[in-house]
């Protein structure tokens, strides 16, 4: 009888297992690809909205098929690998007050416009352009003003919805 023992500490991602779930894993989201390519060849209406409702089921399906194919572990380190390079572009500590500015005007800007739009478009009718790429522009605006304001804004943003938090200011002086 042969004793055959495994080694605990060698890494998931030097496995067949790993590489499949990843394949899976960029799969899943390709799939997307698929609506804009049949918008610009054509296709009905009706039938890319059915095609978008089987992309987001296959897309939730592929994903449990990913972890199931790597595995926790393996999971766990892919999601390591994706979120770690954006964890590492945030800011730790405080910001100045140059900068605090600037992302608060990148943060509200964006939520302003999009409010705004309806009543520009019912009152004045023509006058904002309808362009998607401005849209974009106001979204990738949110998105950065997120890393401009640091990681402590988003603990200030989160502490809004716990009823028991209470407001320190440590920058005042007693």
């Amino acid at each position: 009888m042969t004793n055959m023992t495994t080694d605990a500490s060698a890494p998931a991602s030097a496995g067949w297992r790993f590489k499949l779930g990843i394949f899976i894993f960029i799969f899943a989201f390709a799939l997307w690809l698929l609506i804009p390519i049949a918008a610009s060849m054509g296709v009905a209406g009706p039938r890319i909205a059915a095609m978008t409702g089987v992309i987001f089921i296959a897309n939730k399906v592929l994903l449990l098929t990913c972890i199931a194919v790597m595995g926790k572990a393996g999971f766990q380190q892919l999601k390591g690998l994706i979120f770690g390079y954006a964890k590492g572009l945030a800011p730790s500590g405080p910001i100045g007050p140059a900068r605090h500015v600037i992302g608060l005007v990148m943060f509200c800007l964006p939520l302003v416009t999009a409010m705004l739009e309806p009543y520009v478009d019912q009152f004045f009718p023509g006058l904002r352009p309808n362009i998607w790429q401005l849209q974009a522009l106001g979204d990738l605006m949110l998105i950065a003003s997120f890393f401009v304001l640091g990681g402590d804004f988003w603990n200030k943003i989160r502490a809004l919805f716990v009823r028991t938090t209470t407001v320190v200011d440590r920058g005042a002086s007693s």
